[in-house]
Order: C-alpha cells, then sequence, then structure tokens
C-alpha cells in the first residue's frame, strides 16, 4: 500500500478530468515531477476505462476517483474488477453505508500486498447547506460529514474524502489515522468554479491534509506543469 506523503509534491494528486485519453497521457507525463499521485476521475474513466489507468500509472501511482455506491454485493464486484488495475487509491460513497464499505474492504483485502486504500467520499464539495437540504439532511455539511466519516472510519475505510472546510475538525474528531484526502482546494486568486467550500493548498494541509487533489487550476493554466510546481512549492515540506 501507498504510503502518507512527507510534503511538497508529493501531497499533491492533479485531477486528469478530461475524455481525451491522449491529453491525459500528455498531462500525466508533463506533472508526473510535481506531485505523488495522478487522479483519474470519472470522465476520463468512463472515456477510457482501464487503459486510462495504466496510462497514469506508468508516471505516477493513481487515486482512482470513481466513487463507487451500489448495494455492496455489486460494490464488492467492482473492487473485484478494479483490482488488476493496481490503483493506490480507490473511493466509494459513505452514504452506501457500513455493509457497503465493509464488503468492500473484504474483497480489497485479496489484492494483498497491492490492496489499494479505500477512501470514503463524505459530502461532496459542491455541496453547501441548501443542496444538502434540498436532499433531505438537515443538519449542516460539517456535522454530516462527521457523522458519515464515523461510520466509514468503523466500517474498514482506510480514510476521508472532505472539503478542506472539514479537515481540521475530522483530524480533531478521528485523530492521525484516517487518510484525508482533500479536493475542492484552490490556490489564491483562482476561480472557485463549482465548489462550495474550498481552501488555499497550504490552509488545506495546515488543517491536516494528506494529499490535495486539484483539477482545473492545473490542467487549464497555460502552463499545467508550472501551476503544478507553483502549489507544491507552497505547501510545508
Amino acid at each position: 500500500m501507498i504510503t502518507r506523503p512527507s510534503g511538497g509534491a508529493a501531497r499533491v494528486i492533479p485531477a486528469l478530468d478530461t475524455g481525451d485519453l491522449a491529453r491525459a497521457e500528455t498531462l500525466a507525463a508533463a506533472l508526473a515531477p510535481h506531485c505523488g499521485l495522478l487522479k483519474v476521475g470519472l470522465e476520463l474513466f468512463c472515456a477510457a476505462g482501464g487503459p486510462a489507468v495504466i496510462a497514469a500509472a506508468r508516471h505516477r501511482p493513481v487515486f482512482l476517483d470513481v466513487k463507487l455506491h451500489d448495494i455492496p454485493n455489486t460494490v464488492a464486484g467492482a473492487l473485484r474488477s478494479l483490482l488488476p488495475l493496481k490503483p493506490a487509491m480507490i473511493t466509494l460513497h459513505a452514504a452506501g453505508g457500513p455493509a457497503m464499505i465493509a464488503a468492500a474492504r473484504a474483497e480489497a483485502e485479496k489484492a494483498e500486498a497491492d490492496r489499494p486504500l479505500l477512501l470514503a467520499v463524505t459530502v461532496l464539495t459542491s455541496i453547501d447547506a441548501a443542496t444538502l437540504a434540498a436532499t433531505g439532511v438537515v443538519d449542516a455539511p460539517a456535522a454530516q460529514v462527521l457523522r458519515l466519516a464515523r461510520m466509514a472510519v468503523a466500517a474498514g475505510a482506510d480514510g476521508l474524502v472532505c472539503s478542506p472546510q472539514e479537515a481540521a475538525m475530522l483530524r480533531a474528531e478521528l485523530g492521525p489515522d484516517p487518510v484525508l484526502v482533500v479536493p475542492g482546494v484552490r490556490p489564491a486568486g483562482s476561480a472557485v468554479g463549482d465548489q462550495a467550500r474550498t481552501a488555499t493548498p497550504a490552509e488545506t494541509v495546515a488543517a491536516g491534509a494528506d494529499w490535495i487533489v486539484i483539477g482545473r487550476p492545473i490542467t487549464a493554466a497555460p502552463d499545467p506543469a508550472a501551476a503544478a510546481a507553483a502549489i507544491a512549492a507552497s505547501l510545508p515540506g
């Protein structure tokens, strides 16, 4: 299994959010010197499937962000199908419940030394209190994040995906053991876009994040490699 990063570029996970495998391969090669992992998310995985993971893994370990969410048996089967790709980390929705997470963990354990870290997604970074209320959850995002986080870790998740705004709370409540991978990170001056709960890279790491996931501020920059290098340089060693 992958180990926690010690700082700097190792903490950065650029998101290869494109449906073009050739562009993803070009970005992976350019960004590899300035990051610890590369994210293959739904857009790229739906467009190119396993070859996208294989291509990215030639440059850095892969954070496979497919957010599995289904009945326990189906999620276990999905894990079984993904394990041959040897991703370093895989996401699944905490909202799938403890039985789903436990089934995923049991299946992942079969990979032994190649077992990926299982990361439970709490509340998406695009969701604010009003959006959460529209889904029937009356609590504030932070309360829902903590509820899902406690359940997911108890069920066997290695770590959590949360917004920058909940990282410090989760560290304080759950301690040092759960891995925290935090998207929704925006360098100062960057457009927020569809993200609702954000912070800068340095603020997010200071709050307790192990890795930070950054998409458009890197991949949409005129020079993605330079953008990634600048972000890495802004992080504490």
